[in-house]
């Protein structure tokens, strides 16, 4: 049958940059295509981020900058948590890669078409994936899976008391794509927390692995972790989109999981980019029909509740593993 074709979409920044590599390790994908999308920092450093991703696995695979900004909104970074060149600041950049001509809402179009089946993970906020869907609906349709890490369908966020970062930079985007008929799969925030988060012994032992891939993951990440630190008070690195791309990599690691209509909210400055989860299924009462009405006519989204944190772990070292 084929490896099964993957399509990333990433505002990279540390996190992101670790995905990646998982990705274009893995042998059970093909990458057919980076998208880059604002977000964590500018798109333009955010595709030379892509690229030296793609530069330290030895890979081709074409990278296409996108959207530069949120649909309605100005642009918020997080250079506070990854550093102005979302990387740490440690002087990282592509050597020999360039960005590909052409742009990213284009190429998730064309690889939608192209590849009846495709699955798409989305580790930033979710531009580019609103646009290519409102230019080609017909797109739905050819997706397969689309993995989102993002939300925070249990608990607090970590960029305002009720959202995470990724919903919360383009809420109307991810309203767009929340209610669209994309078999959608959320992988919150929630999850790269607490046992997830790769802790002192394992920081150790990943370096221990001694090569440029390995090192490159540590240290990119070098502010990220002072700086979740600072935020929860836990120690070591949370990697919510390794997270995310392990289970796009490997379905069973997600335990437990079921399936909801989701509403974003646009208009509360209070909060702005909460994904608020009908687990009860009550959307449908009477009473919730005009607020809810939209989202029911579209389909639900497989939420994943809890993870296998030995298995994401163990798929994490077989990526950085030469």
């Amino acid at each position: 049958m084929g490896a099964r074709k993957v399509l990333i979409d990433t505002d990279t920044a540390s996190d992101d940059a670790v995905a990646i590599i998982m990705a274009l390790r893995s042998p059970l994908i093909e990458v057919v295509a980076i998208t880059v999308v604002a977000g964590n920092v500018e798109v333009e450093q955010a595709t030379r981020n892509a690229l030296l991703a793609a530069e330290l696995c030895n890979s081709d695979i074409p990278v296409f900058a996108g959207s530069a900004r949120p649909l309605e909104r100005k642009l918020e970074t997080a250079d506070w948590f990854h550093g102005v060149d979302g990387l740490g600041d440690h002087g990282y950049a592509p050597q020999h890669r360039r960005a590909s001509a052409g742009h990213a809402v284009d190429a998730i179009i064309a690889s939608a078409l192209e590849y009846p089946g495709l699955e798409i993970v989305t580790l930033g906020p979710l531009t580019n994936l609103a646009v290519a869907l409102a230019r080609e609906p017909r797109i739905a349709e050819n997706i397969s899976r689309c993995v989102i890490m993002g939300g925070a369908p249990c608990c607090e966020g970590n960029v305002t008391p009720a959202a995470e970062f990724n919903m919360w930079v383009d809420p109307e985007a991810a309203r767009k794509v929340f209610l669209s008929r994309l078999m959608k799969e959320m992988v919150g925030w929630q999850l790269s927390r607490f046992a997830a988060v790769v802790n002192e012994r394992e920081i150790a032992a990943i370096e221990k692995l001694g090569n440029p891939l390995s090192e490159f993951a540590v240290r990119c990440n070098s502010r990220a972790a002072a700086a979740y630190h600072e935020q929860t008070g836990e120690i070591g690195i949370s990697l919510p989109d390794p997270i995310a791309m392990a289970v796009l990599l490997d379905p069973a690691l997600s335990l437990n999981s079921s399936q909801h209509f989701i509403e974003v909210e646009t208009g509360s400055d209070l909060t702005r980019g909460m994904t608020v989860v009908d687990r009860l299924n009550v959307g449908r009462d009477p009473r919730n029909r005009e607020v809810w009405g939209e989202a029911m006519q579209n389909s639900k989204t497989k939420i994943c509740w809890t993870l296998d944190v030995e298995g994401w772990k163990a798929a994490l070292m077989r990526a950085l593993t030469i």
